[in-house]
């Protein structure tokens, strides 16, 4: 999992210097919001994903999909950084990045929906708030492991590389990390209450269609929850670091610096607090989380906009922080409420949903 996102967040963190290759010279702030919409498309082919990948782990396992998406995502992720760029195609540089967006897009559609399945179908009742919430804290770790990637080739790389060729190294390191992701994938047994299902032939012959019908309110339960999820989770860990760049004028050493730290913040917070879910509930933290950004989430801009950057970096971990408290059980909140025969399709259409209208 931590190598899918990996290879869905390096397009954020490099979202000035892919604007600069990939769009044509001399107005910087509409070739980066040129470059922030190619982003979003791929937030639009996530619910396709979602309705395409969905049924599919309900009828033919969680495992096999799972094995899928990864070899989709990181196979767009490599074809991107083998891309030409507009001053050698022309206009079809942006089309082809777009194009491989949207594949990424319909790839991720399935992918944490089908996690947050295989895990919580494993996990034990007293421990899957903890287990489920490893997912979470792997996908903030990708988004870390992107950044370090980047932060390293900006110190290690001649002035002007990473503009001309270097931007491309953290996209053609997909191809060997989805080799070990699928390797992985391959390995792994289905989960033991779709087996049991598979074993008993109760396994729904239309599930997206089950789903839809019988456990639509879930589904809209999901979409309301998980809107929280996406708006901290994309502000936070990708839109902030471009943030610290362009409004903030910091330069891009001070921005992964940020977002590394606030990465870290996260990851030292979710486990114990999904354990922590165990123990409580997981209304408690979803309140706390939610609440959090309501009345901190202006205050932490305002300290954003200081001017000082250490003060600019405790408020990205405090945002952080935050967003760490609502995912650690958003989550596995929303796999407790399918039933097995359809947890796949309804989460996953719940949740990609969400992202879209995010």
């Amino acid at each position: 999992n931590a190598v899918e996102w990996y290879d869905f967040a390096i397009y954020g963190f490099l979202a000035t210097t892919i604007s600069a290759n990939f769009f044509p010279k001399g107005n910087d702030t509409a070739a980066l919001l040129n470059t922030f919409a190619i982003f979003a498309a791929a937030f639009f082919m996530r619910p396709l994903g979602g309705f395409f990948f969905g049924p599919l782990g309900d009828r033919l396992g969680r495992q096999r999909v799972l094995a899928m998406v990864i070899l989709l995502m990181s196979g767009s992720t490599l074809a991107i950084g083998l891309l030409p760029t507009f001053a050698t195609a022309g206009v079809v540089a942006p089309l082809g990045l777009l194009l491989l967006r949207c594949v990424q897009g319909f790839s991720a559609g399935g992918e944490y929906g089908g996690g947050a399945c295989y895990l919580a179908e494993f996990a034990p009742d007293r421990r899957r708030g903890l287990v489920v919430a490893f997912l979470v804290w792997s996908a903030v770790l990708g988004f870390l492991l992107g950044s370090m990637t980047v932060t390293v080739l900006q110190a290690v790389l001649p002035d002007g590389a990473m503009e001309s060729y270097g931007w491309r190294i953290p996209f053609l390191l997909a191809g060997p990390l989805g080799g070990v992701g699928l390797y992985i994938r391959l390995r792994l047994h289905d989960t033991p209450e779709f087996t049991r299902l598979t074993e008993a032939d109760k396994v729904a012959a239309s599930p997206l269609k089950e789903a839809l019908t019988t456990a639509w309110v879930p589904v809209l339960q999901v979409i309301g929850v998980m809107i929280i999820h996406n708006v901290g989770f994309y502000v936070v860990f990708t839109y902030l670091p471009t943030y610290f760049i362009k409004t903030l004028h910091f330069s891009k050493g001070d921005s992964f610096l940020s977002i590394t730290v606030a990465s870290v913040v996260a990851l030292a917070l979710i486990l114990p607090l999904g354990a922590w879910s165990d123990r409580i509930g997981r209304r408690p933290l979803l309140i706390a989380g939610a609440a959090g950004f309501a009345v901190l989430g202006y205050p932490a801009f305002l300290l954003l906009n200081s001017g000082s950057l250490v003060t600019a970096v405790l408020a990205h971990c405090l945002l952080a922080a935050i967003e760490a408290v609502f995912v650690s059980v958003s989550l596995v909140a929303a796999t407790e409420l399918f039933a097995t025969r359809v947890r796949y399709s309804g989460l996953s259409v719940g949740y990609n949903v969400s992202v879209a209208v995010f």
